[in-house]
């Protein structure tokens, strides 16, 4: 898939490239019945060099992506994926498909370059922030069986958007040596820490202190550090933050099977503010937490960069789809989907051990980059002349001959099995929908 011309449409089309050397049919069969040692993969990525922030910290970065299959009936372990379909409509609809978590170590400054580490599906059930979760406890221990961190050094920050639950993130990670830090809906509503309890009061002492709303500024006071930075595409960013503020849980949701007295999960809010946007919109705050304390203001500049990264890896989902053909295959079983994934993954890998190595053929019409400013669509067409310099692990191919098949005038006895979609069912379907209201309160739990 690195030595084609183009964009791969579909793994017949691979078969017409010289560095195959298999049949057309081969692909598929490998995908159906072949092995990946997933395992030593894994090992394998998290001993690469990986890049560093600014205080030499790994910045992690996880998302969701969704496989979308809304016609293969007979493809077991569909979800409902929910995507946006039309540009500034904000329509989420539903759309089977095989969503897939996958784990990207950031890189500084502007670049589409991101270094995928790992991609697990999600099964019918699962809950994203748990999966990410154990994930990501995985992942940890590998990079620090690897060497990539060691006693002493900064603490690993990971970087979720606001879909996952980032206190529950943090509380389910509590014991490794990371930091959460993502992104929250602006009409949360958080609490201070409780106050003290003055002498010769009775009755049950507060868990919780005095309400911080989003939206209104009123309950904000003043921040605990605040820094003001600018920048060349948003003019001058505004970053507030105040400490030790923590959401009010409750037993529902992901939380329902907590026993006892749910934790007081408290962390670092911080507001940021930009100027303008380049497409001339009306710039919104964006509201971050952090699992840290006593942010200085270094530390939420860092903050904020580091989490305006994360929208790097959708670069990468972009050339996974479009470039290497990820989701072009028409694949039944959820076992060779997986296959094909962890195959995408390694051809990056190579991508971007070969990134120093590559040549720029640029087009006519393309502007000069510097050696070390090339992407990763650059890299890709001169890695055709640096594959034959490494080493190919496959073996020469074997003739052979294809099957008989189905004799002529035969029906298929044995029809594929049709699966259904995997959705959530309510268990109370007779009471009314409600309407959408304009103006929703603040969500005071969570």
């Amino acid at each position: 898939m690195l030595c084609a011309d183009g964009p791969v449409r579909s793994l017949v089309e691979l078969s017409l490239v010289g560095e195959h050397r298999r049949g057309h049919g081969g692909l598929y069969d490998a995908l159906a019945a072949g092995r990946v040692d997933v395992a030593r993969l894994r090992r394998a990525l998290a001993t690469v060099s990986l890049p560093r922030a600014a205080d030499s910290r790994l910045v992690l970065a996880a998302d969701i992506t969704c496989w979308l299959r809304p016609s293969a009936h007979t493809s077991p372990q569909r979800i409902l994926c929910r995507t946006t379909y039309g540009r500034g409509k904000d329509q989420h609809i539903p759309v089977p498909g095989r969503p897939y978590s996958v784990i990207f170590a950031l890189e500084t400054g502007r670049s589409s370059w991101t270094a995928p580490l790992d991609a697990l599906r999600l099964a019918p059930g699962d809950d994203a922030a748990t999966v990410t979760a154990r994930q990501m406890r995985e992942l940890v221990k590998r990079l620090v069986e690897a060497g990539q961190w060691k006693d002493g050094d900064p603490q690993m920050l990971i970087v979720v958007d606001a879909g996952y639950g980032v206190p529950r993130l943090a509380f389910l990670l509590k014991d490794l040596p990371v930091q959460v830090l993502g992104r929250m809906r602006s009409d949360r509503v958080l609490r201070r820490a409780a106050p003290q309890r003055e002498p010769g009061v009775r009755g049950r002492p507060p868990r919780h202190g005095g309400e911080f709303v989003f939206g209104d500024p009123a309950t904000w006071n003043i921040p605990d550090a605040q820094t003001v930075t600018p920048t060349r595409l948003h003019g001058t960013a505004t970053a507030r933050a105040w400490d030790r503020l923590h959401p009010r849980l409750t037993h529902r949701s992901a939380w329902i099977a907590q026993l006892g007295s749910l934790p007081v999960i408290e962390g670092t809010v911080i507001r940021l503010q930009v100027e303008h946007l380049p497409s001339g919109a009306t710039p919104k705050p964006v509201w971050l937490w952090w699992s840290g304390a006593d942010a200085t203001p270094a530390d939420i500049n860092l903050l904020w960069q580091a989490f305006l990264r994360r929208f790097d890896i959708e670069h990468a989902f972009r050339l996974f789809k479009a470039t290497l053909g990820w989701t072009c295959p028409k694949i039944r079983t959820p076992e060779a989907a997986d296959r094909w994934s962890w195959l995408i993954l390694a051809a990056f890998a190579q991508l971007r051990l070969a990134r120093p190595l590559a040549a720029d053929l640029r087009r006519p019409w393309e502007t000069l980059s510097p050696p070390d400013r090339l992407t990763p669509a650059r890299v890709r067409r001169d890695f055709r002349h640096l594959r034959p310099k490494a080493a190919c692990p496959a073996r020469a191919p074997k003739s052979s001959h294809p099957g008989p098949g189905r004799p002529p005038g035969h029906k298929n006895t044995r029809p594929t099995p049709r699966h259904d979609v995997h959705t959530v069912r309510k268990t109370d379907t007779m009471k009314p929908k409600a309407k959408k209201s304009t103006t929703p309160r603040p969500r005071r739990t969570g």
